[in-house]
């Protein structure tokens, strides 16, 4: 047991020894991925001219009050979504869950969608409300689901109870959300509409601020729980034998993903696809070890919001494309490429 415990540790942790390049790669491509939003959208900025103090007073305030604030919201909302798919990936031992295909994004919608339906107001209380009712949304989704799936136990039953539950709560949801829609005034119908498209256009200093102090805290629930979840793919008995409390590791990231994808589809609507694509194919790249896949994934998932953000802005200017559309179209097409593949191992 020792010996293949071991064994098992130096084969999923090899690939830490490429660590630190792989991860300074990810934050360089991020870096110029940020700079190459900054100074791209419908009015052109200069990054020199705003370093040196030339810039005029009208690219001052749209550089510091518009998109200083979307920039930083995406490199947190991308981490988060990306990291949280990594999370659950590793904890239902299962490499096609993710927030949105397990049903967590569609949750949080509708009880986002039901607050600003029928409690919406004004001012900070509403949209302290508004993060609340998108965080209750994920967790119960989260609860149901992974009871679900306990259940069921391992092997093709529980994955295909994943994807079984996940169908039926989107369906569940996108019904929910069609009656909410009935019933709302214009005004609400549109702010639904715009918003279950996802978008980063509610990016005020005001929300950046809260997503910045609380998402932290659960991508730092999330990092801590690396070592615990390359000890649960042995399987919960093994794991529980080299000393891992599972019942507590999975609280802490069935808590981390509820609050951090609630908190995301509150501020900027359902964005599809993020939270799969891009640890599935990090993980294809770097192997199992979430040492290295998790913040792999979190610089990973910030790059891609980043650049589909910038290309949402730039492509239509000065229309914007909602970025859930283009996440959308590319997880959409590399989702079923996925299912081809199995379809021909099989």
């Amino acid at each position: 047991m020792i010996a293949s415990l071991n064994a098992y540790r130096y084969r999923i942790w090899l690939p830490a020894s490429r660590a630190p390049r792989v991860l300074i790669g990810l934050i360089a491509a991020l870096m110029l991925a940020l700079a190459w939003g900054a100074t791209s959208g419908a009015l052109g900025i200069s990054p020199w001219a705003l370093l040196t103090g030339n810039a005029d007073a009208l690219s001052v305030q749209v550089w510091w009050q518009l998109r200083l604030p979307r920039l930083l919201l995406g490199v947190v909302v991308g981490a988060m979504l990306a990291g949280s798919g990594a999370a659950m990936q590793g904890l239902f031992r299962n490499p096609l869950a993710d927030p949105t295909l397990l049903g967590l994004a569609s949750g949080a919608g509708l009880f986002v969608a039901l607050w600003i339906v029928l409690f919406q107001g004004s001012g900070a209380a509403s949209l302290y409300g508004q993060f609340a009712a998108g965080f209750l949304g994920a967790l119960s989704v989260c609860v149901i689901v992974f009871s679900l799936a306990k259940r069921q136990g391992g092997g093709s039953a529980a994955v295909m109870t994943l994807l079984l539950a996940g169908l039926a709560i989107n369906t569940l949801a996108g019904a929910g959300g069609g009656l909410l829609a009935f019933i709302a005034s214009d005004e609400e119908l549109r702010q639904l509409s715009l918003w279950g498209m996802g978008s980063l256009t509610n990016s005020l200093w005001r929300t950046t601020a809260l997503a910045l102090v609380l998402m932290p805290l659960a991508l730092w629930l999330l990092l801590r729980s690396a070592s615990e979840l390359d000890l649960l793919q042995l399987g919960e008995t093994t794991a529980h034998a080299a000393g891992l409390d599972a019942p507590r590791l999975k609280r802490r990231i069935v808590v981390a993903t509820s609050l951090g994808v609630g908190l995301c589809v509150a501020l900027t609507g359902v964005i599809g696809f993020l939270g799969l694509l891009v640890p599935h194919c990090l993980r294809l790249w770097l192997g199992p070890g979430h040492r290295l896949l998790l913040p792999a994934s979190m610089l990973g998932g910030a790059l891609l919001l980043v650049v589909a953000d910038t290309l949402a802005r730039t492509l239509g200017a000065p229309a914007e494309i909602p970025v859930g559309l283009l996440t959308s179209l590319l997880g959409g097409p590399y989702f079923l490429y996925l299912l081809m593949r199995r379809s021909r191992s099989c």
